[in-house]
């Protein structure tokens, strides 16, 4: 037998992954398929829905327009696709969960589920801080800085992308606690180092703000605040997973 050739046993086991990676990355893309495809008769629905904080700022002669021919078309399946991913994800990780669990020690699967159902939780609390406090209050700021005698007309796929793009923002900055919880557990850092560097990473959050949010003062302040809240809670949860498992 040639050395160089792979174990028969090692081979099926690797097509046994793949199927099974296959099986799992079909099974994803299906829920995702039924979800889309019961959310697109509501597409404009969920529009009026998504452009409410705009329309409830504009100004008297201010309106959504479509600039584009095919944009009051693509632009609300664009929305019911994003709106159907993001309801899809619980299944989309537990797809990836069942393909890498087997793989896990018990000890690793209790540490990184609690860590994925949590950055699952705090992402959708960014989402929905972002539409119920964000962007309200970015929109009056914005209506009220007009120029006199200039009418607000935005442009229906503009505001879907810039709407999205705040919605990943502060989805991803609400993840801060499971990142910190994450290096800790690594031993990268280690809680009084976080406490330590409390005001290195106050100027680093503002920094960030500024750089990811619009160019206003007011979604600064309402992305740099919480981020600074969860930094806290953040090194208070890092303490407690390094003690649970062992570290100081």
């Amino acid at each position: 037998m040639d050395p160089a050739s792979p174990e028969p046993g090692a081979e099926g086991s690797l097509m046994e992954h793949l199927l099974e990676l296959r099986s799992r990355i079909l099974r994803g893309v299906a829920g995702l398929a039924v979800v889309l495809l019961a959310l697109l008769p509501f597409a404009n629905r969920l529009y009026a829905w998504l452009a409410r904080p705009l329309l409830d700022k504009l100004p008297e002669g201010g309106q959504l327009i479509a600039v584009e021919v095919a944009s009051p078309f693509f632009t609300p399946i664009k929305l019911a696709f994003f709106v159907a991913l993001m309801a899809s994800a619980p299944w989309l990780l537990y797809q990836a969960w069942a393909f890498v669990a087997p793989g896990l020690y018990q000890r690793e699967k209790r540490l990184a589920l609690p860590l994925l159902v949590s950055a699952v939780a705090l992402f959708y609390a960014g989402c929905a801080f972002a539409f119920f406090a964000v962007l309200p209050a970015v929109f009056g700021f914005l209506a009220h800085i007009k120029p006199e005698g200039g009418a607000m007309m935005t442009d229906i796929n503009a505001y879907l992308d810039f709407v999205l793009v705040i919605f990943i923002a502060f989805g991803a900055s609400f993840e801060l606690p499971v990142a910190l919880v994450i290096l800790v557990l690594l031993g990268w850092v280690t809680p009084d180092q976080l406490r330590a560097g409390r005001g290195y990473a106050i100027v680093g959050i503002f920094v960030l703000a500024a750089i990811i949010t619009p160019p206003d003062v007011v979604s600064q302040l309402l992305l740099a605040v919480p981020m600074c809240l969860l930094y806290e809670a953040g090194i208070l949860a890092a303490g407690l997973a390094a003690r649970r498992h062992g570290q100081t």
